[in-house]
């Protein structure tokens, strides 16, 4: 543990690095506010000295000491606010680089990744870790310089003044430090607890609030809220815990600091009556006394808020060096067209090793083919769109495109080519023409108009009072799954790719609207090499051929009539739909 948070601190320096600049100014104006800070003391003192006796008072004298007290005050909030200014800046700009490399690294994560791990906790990361990471660096950088500089200093004065008093000061100090680091080894341990427990209800809750109406058709919500109620419950638990361990630090060095006090006036006193200080030394050094105590109580603060953030701020670290997908070879090609033409050859994939899925696949499509998959849920079908689309990339095997390996192939170019439409809907929050027009740039509304209408998504568009200005909430909340569907198909309809991939394309459409569109698909998929994935198997009879998938395998292929004569599997699956 002590070596992660070791290992978390030259991270969090590293991104410091770029704004060293800053830093320094930070430091110089941290320097000049508690300098002058404590020499407002020695003024005081030399104040307290003018008062010799009753009706001998130098006047004159302590209006000069009023004065420079004035211009101290003036430049020591002049100084702060300047430091203050170079916290926040460097403060932001780090927490803005972290925010900017999580949201990019999430952008080049394996689905793989995303796939195996909940979204609410990937949200808590990027979110909740960098806010709670922002606002421990910012009090460590605001309170932890002046403290430190404000100790130095204070034990320098006191030198100068006495080092008999300041010896009390310096044996004392010790047992502080030691309190704090003590209790700083244990709060990292409990913030780390709070921070993973508090992404676990994060996921909860996005859970439960994304897939609210299944909750309530199924009358969980009983269940839902006891999970939650444990989760709660030991968010509760593990931060009373990191709470209560950093909260004996503030009173453990407070009474330390009171043992400094007292050991500092015990110790002055008698040396004032030795007339070794004059009574103004002595009020100098009791102030020195609590100005030196002071910080330490804010650094004991500090220490506990930057256990906090590091804790936040390595779960973030582990987020961004997660590993991600291979990069596209150096001389990987820009695939601009596809002839259509696609292989398999001995193609074998497993999301984990120790559970096979497909085995040996061998697949050969010529241009222009209607390919049908279909089988039993689980049997691979959508494992082999995603193979196609390489959002996964196979163990074993080549799949070529057009004569190429799709690992020779970028990416972009690879999955541009491709147009999509999924069972599973996504909407981005901004207008409709915004979302038909998604992924393609230079877009008229005319064309927009057009893969609209051919998806016979214009007419639902117009009856809605902005048209094709209306904005769309978070994910469609405003439209129906069936309009949402349409206007994925009106989507892939505006690209016109070379390969389509429908995965139950039209299953939220009702009957007379998907006889339409399935003619408007027909006509898409005219001299395009089409993937079909149906478990309607009466929307796949004029596929040219059907690939009947079971247990990782093609098991049978053919036409609708040749696969029908064979009275084997894909019989079974056609005759048990119309089964009376």
């Amino acid at each position: 543990m002590h070596k992660r948070r070791k290992g978390v601190i030259a991270k969090v320096l590293l991104l410091i690095k770029p704004y060293l600049y800053y830093l320094i100014l930070s430091l110089i104006f941290a320097v000049i506010s508690s300098v002058l800070t404590l020499y407002a003391p020695i003024l005081i003192g030399n104040a307290v000295d003018l008062i010799i006796d009753r009706g001998r008072v130098d006047f004159h004298g302590i209006l000069k000491i009023l004065a420079e007290l004035a211009g101290i005050v003036v430049i020591t909030s002049l100084a702060q606010w300047m430091m203050n200014l170079c916290n926040n800046t460097i403060t932001y700009r780090v927490v803005k680089d972290v925010r900017t490399k999580a949201f990019a690294k999430l952008q080049v994560l394996p689905l793989k990744y995303v796939d195996s791990h909940p979204y609410g906790e990937t949200i808590s990361r990027i979110i909740t870790d960098v806010d709670q990471f922002s606002d421990g660096l910012l009090m460590g950088f605001t309170q932890l310089f002046t403290g430190v500089v404000t100790i130095l200093g204070t034990l320098c004065f006191m030198l100068s003044i006495n080092v008999r008093i300041s010896l009390v000061v310096i044996l004392i100090t010790p047992i502080s430090l030691f309190m704090a680091a003590f209790i700083a080894k244990r709060t990292y341990t409990f913030f780390k607890a709070q921070s993973e427990t508090r992404a676990e209800m994060t996921s909860l809750v996005d859970e439960m609030v994304g897939n609210q109406k299944v909750v309530q058709a199924f009358g969980y919500g009983d269940k839902a809220l006891n999970r939650f109620d444990a989760v709660n419950k030991k968010l509760e638990t593990v931060s009373i815990r990191a709470i209560f361990c950093s909260s004996i630090t503030n009173p453990g060095t407070r009474f330390v600091n009171g043992l400094v006090y007292t050991g500092v006036s015990i110790v002055g006193a008698f040396t004032a009556i030795g007339g070794a200080i004059t009574v103004g030394q002595l009020s100098c050094f009791l102030s020195y006394a609590n100005q030196y105590t002071k910080p330490f109580n804010e650094i004991s603060s500090v220490v506990t808020e930057l256990q906090n953030a590091l804790a936040c701020a390595g779960r973030v670290f582990e987020f961004i060096e997660e590993t991600a997908e291979l990069p596209d070879a150096q001389d990987a090609k820009v695939l601009v067209h596809t002839d259509g033409s696609l292989k398999l050859e001995h193609v074998s994939f497993s999301y984990r090793p120790e559970t096979k899925l497909l085995q040996d696949l061998n697949l050969n499509v010529k241009k222009g083919q209607k390919i049908a998959i279909v089988g039993p849920t689980g049997c691979g079908k959508t494992t082999l769109i995603n193979l196609l689309m390489r959002f996964y990339d196979i163990d074993e095997g080549k799949i070529i495109i057009s004569g190429n390996e799709i690992r020779d192939i970028t990416r972009d170019s690879l999955r541009s080519n491709y147009g999509m439409v999924l069972q599973e809907t996504w909407l981005k929050s901004g207008t409709i023409a915004e979302n038909i027009a998604y992924g393609k740039e230079n877009v008229t509304m005319e064309e927009i108009i057009e893969a609209a209408k051919a998806a016979h998504a214009h007419g639902f568009i117009k009856r809605m009072e902005q048209g094709y200005n209306t904005i769309i909430q978070e994910e469609g909340g405003n439209l129906s799954q069936g309009q949402k569907q349409l206007l994925c198909i009106a989507r892939v309809m505006l690209h016109l790719p070379d390969m389509l991939i429908l995965d139950e394309a039209t299953s939220s459409i009702d009957t007379r609207t998907e006889i339409k569109v399935q003619e408007a698909f027909q006509r898409m998929m005219e001299g395009r090499t089409s993937f079909i994935v149906a478990h309607r198997l009466s929307t796949i009879r004029e596929a040219d051929v059907i690939l009947v998938m079971k247990d990782g395998n093609i098991i049978e292929q053919g036409t609708h009539e040749e696969l029908l004569e064979k009275e084997g599997f894909y019989k079974q699956l056609y005759e048990s739909q119309f089964a009376v």
